[in-house]
């Protein structure tokens, strides 16, 4: 059996990345052999619909379980559709989480726990997530997206994913979940920086 892994690196030590539409890598495991393949994940930096995706690609890649942290409604119906489990709220090692899925340690559940849009802005630009979270920051966060958009010469897709980030967090700030949320991928960007610096240090040591 295959199982797929949100993750932030390419290898079964990689940290699960908490979001799943946006995580920076899906690792497609088969339990059988515990073979693995690391996938890049090119749904990170879609202005909307990134949860639909991902969840598309996992299960065009055969895999029947999918470990992550986060995942919302959308997402849920697609994996549901396609006959795939989702097993939500996990973090720690990729290589972990699966002996422990083997092991009968974790139970897939139907109900996302997060609202649609969670994480919006994580990989490609946390910086909405995170100046959402700020409070005061959000108009700046705002305003940098849509700067950014016009530069890159896709200014409608960036504009309507900020958008829809303000919505998100509104109308679920009440939600301890959306704090723990914003706290992970804090979390997970910053492992991400240190292994990019570490590339970047060995590549010019070579």
């Amino acid at each position: 059996m295959k199982i797929a892994v949100s993750a932030n690196g390419k290898d079964l030590e990689a940290q699960i990345d908490p979001r799943f539409g946006r995580c920076a890598y899906f690792i497609i495991i088969d339990t059988d052999s515990m073979n693995f393949e690391a996938f890049d994940n090119e749904s990170i930096s879609l202005g909307g619909g990134a949860g639909i995706q991902a969840a598309q690609f996992v299960a065009s890649k055969g895999a029947k379980v999918i470990i992550t942290g986060n995942c919302g409604p959308n997402a849920v119906k697609t994996l549901t559709a396609a006959g795939v489990k989702l097993i939500v709220g996990q973090d720690g090692p990729v290589g972990q989480a699966v002996n422990n899925y083997i092991s009968g340690n974790l139970k897939s559940t139907a109900e996302p726990n997060v609202a649609d849009h969670h994480g919006m802005g994580g990989g490609a630009d946390m910086r909405e997530s995170v100046s959402q979270n700020a409070g005061e920051g959000f108009g700046m966060g705002r305003g940098m997206g849509r700067g950014m958009g016009r530069g890159m010469g896709s200014g409608g897709g960036m504009s309507r994913g900020a958008g829809m980030g303000k919505q998100s967090f509104q109308g679920t700030s009440a939600n301890g979940n959306e704090l723990t949320g914003l706290k992970e991928q804090i979390t997970s960007l910053q492992k991400q920086i240190e292994t990019f610096k570490d590339r970047i240090e060995k590549l010019e040591n070579k």
